[in-house]
C-alpha cells in the first residue's frame, strides 16, 4: 500500500508534488550537494538560465558539468536562502527569496572572472521553474547584478543609480524607506 502525503492547506495534490520535487532539487543542490541527484529531478532536455550572466546549461551533459564544476562546488559555505514567497500553479512554480553569502570563493556561475572579495552580499532573487512530465523542465533565475557588484565594491554608487543590500532588506521589511535614489538625485541636481 502506498502512502500519499497530505497536501499543504491551499495546495492541490498536483501542486504539492511540484512543491516537493522543487524542495528535493534544492536539497540536492545545497544540502547533499549532489549534481547527479540534482539532475535526476529534471527532464532530459532541461535547461537552466541565470539571466543576469547567462550561466547554466541545456541537456543532461551540460547541466551535469555546470552543477558539478561551476555551481555546487562554488557555493560559499555561509550561503543562506531566506524564503519570501512561493507561488505554485499547475506546471510552474515561482520562488522569491533573499540570497546571502560571503564572497570567499570564486563563484563563476554568478560572478564570472571576479576573484573572491571577502565581502558579504545580500540580494533579492527570483526563480521561475517550469515542470513537464513530473520533473523540472527549466529554471529561469533572476537577480540584480548591479546590487551585487556594488556590494563587492566593483561599482561606484556615487555615480550610478543602484542600491546594494538595502534592496534585499526591503524585500524582508516593507517599512524601510522607498525612493532614496530619487531623493539623492534631486539633492545632487540642486
Amino acid at each position: 500500500m502506498s502512502e500519499q502525503k497530505a497536501a499543504k492547506p491551499g495546495l492541490t495534490v498536483a501542486q504539492q508534488f511540484l512543491n516537493d520535487l522543487w524542495e528535493e532539487h534544492i536539497r540536492d543542490e545545497f544540502a547533499t550537494r549532489d549534481a547527479a541527484a540534482t539532475i535526476d529531478t529534471m527532464v532530459d532536455d532541461a535547461y537552466v538560465n541565470h539571466v543576469p550572466v547567462l550561466t547554466g546549461g541545456s541537456g543532461r551533459a551540460q547541466l551535469h558539468e555546470f552543477y558539478s564544476q561551476h555551481f555546487i562546488p562554488k557555493m560559499p559555505p555561509d550561503t543562506e536562502i531566506v524564503p519570501i514567497s512561493r507561488t505554485i500553479g499547475d506546471e510552474r512554480l515561482v520562488d522569491e527569496m533573499v540570497f546571502r553569502f560571503t564572497h570567499t570563493i570564486e563563484m563563476d556561475w554568478m560572478l564570472p572572472g571576479i576573484a573572491p572579495t571577502g565581502r558579504h552580499v545580500e540580494c533579492a532573487l527570483a526563480v521561475v521553474v517550469q515542470f513537464r512530465d513530473g520533473k523540472l523542465a527549466h529554471e529561469h533565475i533572476y537577480w540584480d547584478q548591479a546590487s551585487i557588484l556594488l556590494q563587492l565594491g566593483l561599482l561606484d554608487a556615487e555615480r550610478l543609480p543602484v542600491a546594494g543590500a538595502e534592496s534585499a532588506r526591503k524585500m524582508l521589511d516593507s517599512s524601510l524607506p522607498s525612493n532614496e535614489l530619487i531623493r539623492k538625485a534631486a539633492a545632487e541636481s540642486r
